[in-house]
This record gives structure tokens, sequence and C-alpha cells, in this order.
């Protein structure tokens, strides 16, 4: 969708992921990618690491885009992925009352780093088509790495009860007439 925050982060997982149930018996699944960069000090001769961001990301099956159970049955901790999704900002409040506001990933796709792993790709058995048109869909990487390269679109991250996303659907204020600028 237009106006969104379309990122990619690679690094490594910090535990394997965990999906929880919702109420509504939606399933999500959470991890944190730790990625933290590297540059080659000359004066040294050496690689130093730089600080890590700490991405929190989720990622939610849907009724033909099981992402959530692809990653656990995948992904493994310390394992080094490659991800892709829409950074979201939440907000909620805590125990004491406080409002709270935090950052995360939700995932589009996610799938091992091959610079240091190879994977066997192995085809899922479901009968979901892929809207998206692109290829691999319902591929999961065998060897304890990858996870399933299944596209989500929509501007939230829980699936609706139709196995789709919910959110109202954001209107794009450059398309569709008028001549005037969207307020920022």
């Amino acid at each position: 969708m237009a106006g969104e925050a379309i990122i990619t982060i690679i690094g490594n997982l910090t535990a394997a992921p965990k999906i929880r149930s919702t109420s509504n018996g939606g399933r999500v699944a959470n991890v944190t990618i730790a990625s933290t960069p590297r540059q080659f000090n000359r004066t040294s001769g050496q690689w130093e690491d730089g600080d890590a961001l700490f991405m929190r990301c989720s990622a939610w099956d849907t009724q033909h885009q099981p992402l959530a159970s692809n990653m656990q049955a995948s992904l493994t901790k310390g394992m080094r992925v490659i991800a892709q999704g829409r950074l979201v900002q939440r907000s909620y409040q805590d125990r004491n009352g406080n409002n709270r506001m935090f950052v995360e990933l939700c995932l589009d796709e996610i799938g091992p780093a091959l610079t240091r792993s190879t994977a066997q790709v192995t085809r899922n058995n479901n009968s979901g088509g892929n809207s998206g048109g692109g290829a691999g869909f319902g591929e999961q990487f065998a060897w304890g790495g990858g996870a399933s390269p299944i596209p989500a679109s929509s501007a939230s991250c829980a699936p609706g009860p139709a196995g789709g996303q919910t959110g109202a659907p954001e209107q794009d204020p450059w398309v569709g007439g008028g001549n005037d600028e969207p307020e920022f």
C-alpha cells in the first residue's frame, strides 16, 4: 500500500519463533532479529562490530498463507535470516496506566541468508493460490533454516475473520482526482 515503510533486514534470530493463538483463533509468530553492522578498521586490519539493532517482528497464519507455522517449523535460534516487511508503530497502555509505543516489523517474507548456509527447498502441500503471482509460493526451507516467502498485503498484520487482513484500506491521497495535496 502507498505510504508504508517497507524495509529489509538481515541478521540473526535471538530465539526460535514463538507462536501464540489469539482469542479469535488466529496464530501469530513473534521473533526478534539482531542486526549488527560491521566495519573494517584499516588501522587494526580487523573487522569491528557496531551497535546491534534488535527488531521485533511478527507474522500471521492466514487461510492460504501459513507464514507463522512455516517459521516455527523452519527457523531456529541464531539462524541468519533475510526478512522483509512493513514497519508498524503500535501503542498500548501498561499495567500502571502509562501510554507506551513500540515499532515492529510485520513480516511479508523471511528466509535463510545463503551467504553462510545452504538450503534445500520443499513445497508445502496446500491448495492456496498466490494472488501476487510470484514464484516460490508455499515454499519452505528444510534444514532447520528459512521460512515460507509468502507475501502479506495489508496495512495491518493481524488477519481478519475471512483469512484476509484487518484494518481499513488506506486511501492514497495522490490517486483519484483533485489537485489538492495531502495533509501531512
